[in-house]
């Protein structure tokens, strides 16, 4: 023991019992003292999504998701599996019994088979690993990592879940309203064809003016079904969001989310750091830690101590009836002595895969800046160019009206008319659209930062 004793004092060097903590040096030491600086509560990471989305419909169908989406259930299964398997690694500190009654007899040479041959034995043997080097310790730990990290995904899914629902609605709802632009534009589209008619009947214009306007007629009539089948399939990635069969869900289309301003300058890094892919991807690291801590343990004895007791009738090579009470007790020390090289390659291999895993937590922690960062001028952008597209609306508007007016005096030409008509309609879809970017990347932003509790 005194031996034993010894090599344990050595192995403190090594780490073996410390616990994870992110590297001093470099961006993971960043993400380290980042971790220690308090987040602001009213921060929009950690705004409920149902603060964030106020729609009614909206909420319903998010907590449909929620409730019934396939990959967020896995998700939670992962987490039931990885507490399992936590359980399992902090039970192995206790004793293992096992029962394992045995009974038998002989006969030699026609001899005959008596109550007095028969032998038995109804053993129960405990045994105990006594960690000393701390493979169970590490064990443990990888475990609770493996928990955390699962934890961490199903966060993960949940946001991913909330995005993706309020980004399919909000491209429903942008569908639906250029869908209605373009059958109202037909109705007015349709109707010029009449006045083109009228004024080549009166000597106006010729031919050519209303087939000029049939084709842009039919030119329009051509794009609704386009939009008709890219709403179709909004409905159908909607529904299986919900893992439910196809069919048309209720949006509103009149109603217009508000969403909480960001009103910090730049990207905090420990905003990033309470993203949920930055904690799994530390948590991954801490596993590759503990695993380099095992494949250290190899290298030092286990020490087991067993016991067995019970009752039997077999006592030495004498068969005794009734039987008596029995009882040992052993210790045992395994050491490795011939697979040293064995282990020298385990260890450098988790060493390596240790440093690939740090690598790619600095990774994922640029890339979540990169996401917030993108979100955010892609939000403050689209919202300056939906003020000009608004004015462009407002003015292009005013010029088909004009222009009708001009052509009833004859002081426009019906190119004109059809050039301002076209014009509206390009702006209107363009304004729709930015609106729905403005969604999107304010969907993004509050995602990216970490947001869908």
């Amino acid at each position: 023991m005194a031996l034993v004793a010894a090599i344990a004092a050595t192995t403190t060097s090594c780490h073996i019992y410390k616990k994870f903590e992110l590297p001093e040096e470099g961006l993971a030491g960043e993400v380290a003292e980042a971790q220690k600086e308090e987040i602001d509560s009213t921060s929009l990471g950690n705004v409920a999504w149902d603060d964030m989305f106020t729609d009614p419909q909206l909420q319903a169908l998010i907590q449909i998701a929620l409730d019934n989406n396939v990959d967020l259930e896995n998700a939670r299964l992962n987490v039931e599996i990885a507490n399992a398997q936590l359980l399992g690694s902090k039970l192995s500190y206790l004793p293992s019994l096992s029962l394992t009654p045995n009974g038998g007899t002989a006969s030699y040479g026609g001899s005959k088979i008596t109550r007095d041959t028969w032998s038995y034995q109804i053993p129960v043997t405990a045994s105990w690993e006594i960690d000393i080097f701390g493979r169970l310790l590490n064990t443990k730990r990888q475990a609770q990592s493996a928990v955390l990290q699962s934890e961490a995904y199903q966060q993960a899914a949940r946001a991913q879940i909330i995005s993706g629902v309020a980004n399919c609605y909000y491209t429903i709802v942008m569908l639906e309203r250029q869908l209605q632009i373009l059958n109202e534009t037909a109705d007015i589209w349709k109707q010029s064809i009449q006045t083109m008619q009228d004024l080549k009947e009166a000597g106006r214009y010729n031919e050519v003016a209303v087939v000029q306007s049939k084709a842009n007629y039919n030119s329009l009539l051509a794009t609704i079904p386009q939009t008709e089948v890219s709403l179709y399939q909004a409905y159908n990635t909607l529904s299986l969001l919900l893992n439910r069969p196809y069919q048309k869900w209720d949006v509103d289309t009149a109603y217009e989310p508000a969403f909480p301003e960001y009103m910090e300058e730049g990207v905090p890094l420990k905003y990033l750091a309470a993203r949920p892919d930055v904690k799994a991807a530390e948590q991954s690291l801490a596993s590759a830690y503990y695993a380099t801590n095992l494949a250290r343990t190899a290298f030092y004895p286990n020490l087991v101590i067993s016991a067995s007791g019970g009752f039997t009738n077999l006592l030495g090579s004498v068969i005794k009836n009734p039987g008596e009470w029995f009882f040992q007790l052993a210790g045992q020390l395994t050491a490795p002595l011939f697979n040293r090289g064995q282990n020298i390659a385990t260890l450098k291999a988790a060493k390596a895969q240790q440093e690939q895993t740090l690598n790619n937590f600095e990774y994922t922690v640029l890339s979540a800046g990169a996401e917030v960062s993108d979100a955010l001028v892609a939000y403050t952008k689209n919202k300056e160019r939906a003020v000009n597209l608004k004015a462009q609306v407002e003015n292009l508007s005013k010029a088909v009206e004009y222009n009708n007016d001009l052509l009833k005096y004859g002081t426009a030409t019906y190119l004109e008319v059809l050039t301002a008509q076209q014009s509206l309609l390009s702006a209107q879809m363009s304004e729709i659209q930015c609106l729905l970017e403005i969604q999107q990347s304010a969907i993004s932003l509050y995602q990216a930062l970490g947001g869908g509790r």
